[in-house]
């Protein structure tokens, strides 16, 4: 099995996770030596409040293989995923999280079926060990996110899989400011597939998505990559003018035919008013698309990086 002459990366995001580092990386060491003897694992910490940058430090003057990312600032996970993308060197690049819910061993599956023929593997969680809330709330925003994107995403499916380096350039040259890394992942195309991984509970610290993180990153998501809103926004507009139109000439032929003496001021009120948010809601829309282009148009850094380690 192991492949002396294949490079292999795995990039990890680092947050709230020191106590499950050590761990993550002997695994990721056991599993990778049965591929190949090179291969580089990419720590990339986003600012994390807790000691996981000095356990980083600590395995990258154990190993060289061990390759530190260090933020200025929380930049968000998908941005993490993206620096370490940029720094991996290896023919294969897998992406995984570092609190051990994916678990390392399952890398051997992904590269096996890989090498049969696949530019993208991915991992797909049928006994996700989540919580209810968590697994209800991601099967709800896939089937609005594959909605408003004419696209279909597997809400079984999360970041971790295996990718060939082509479709890592291909994801890397792509200049959204906003990034999410796994619709960016299926945009770029190549042969795909995927298997099912094991999920593992998360034995250490919490999840750092809380709602307002998953709502914010859900909105950014679906900004970002449709315009199906502003479409939906375009045809609710003329639905609620089609209905004024129809509404205002049945209410002129009940006043021609005497039906109506004293003008509705009740009818005239909720008009306004409905009509008003309406107009408001449109107006706020198109103010975020403007928003999201103008800060893309910056062409600001995606991330600051602090402190690199063996990325030489």
């Amino acid at each position: 099995m192991e492949n002396k002459m294949l490079y292999i990366s795995v990039v990890t995001p680092v947050y709230g996770c020191s106590s499950s580092l050590l761990e993550l990386y002997i695994n990721l060491k056991t599993t990778l030596e049965k591929i190949t003897n090179d291969f580089e694992i990419i720590l990339v910490n986003d600012a994390s409040p807790d000691e996981s940058w000095s356990i980083i430090d600590e395995l990258c003057k154990k190993d060289r293989r061990v390759k530190g990312i260090h933020f200025s600032r929380n930049f968000g996970q998908h941005y993490a995923i993206t620096a370490g993308l940029d720094y991996a060197k290896g023919e294969w690049v897998v992406v995984m999280d570092c609190d051990l819910q994916d678990r390392p061993e399952e890398i051997l599956n992904l590269y096996n079926k890989a090498i049969e023929g696949y530019d993208i593997v991915l991992g797909r969680r049928v006994e996700r060990k989540d919580g209810f809330l968590k697994k209800i709330t991601s099967r709800m925003f896939f089937a609005i996110f594959s909605y408003l994107t004419d696209t279909k995403f597997d809400h079984t499916v999360s970041n971790f899989g295996i990718f060939k380096r082509p479709v890592i350039d291909s994801v890397n040259k792509m200049g959204d400011y906003y990034r999410v890394f796994l619709p960016l992942v299926h945009w770029v195309g190549f042969t795909k597939t995927s298997i099912n991984v094991e999920h593992s509970i998360r034995s250490n610290g919490k999840s750092s998505y809380n709602f307002k993180k998953l709502f914010n990153l859900s909105f950014d998501m679906i900004v970002s990559f449709s315009d199906k809103p502003m479409k939906l926004a375009m045809k609710l507009g003329v639905l609620i003018s089609m209905f004024s139109f129809l509404f205002g000439i049945y209410y002129l032929i009940l006043y021609f035919k005497g039906v109506i003496t004293v003008p509705g001021y009740t009818s005239l009120i909720i008009t306004i008013m409905f009509s008003t948010g309406i107009i408001i809601f449109f107006i706020g829309l198109i103010g975020i698309y403007i928003g999201k282009l103008s800060i893309q148009n910056k062409n600001r850094p995606k991330y600051i990086i602090k402190t690199l380690l063996n990325c030489n």
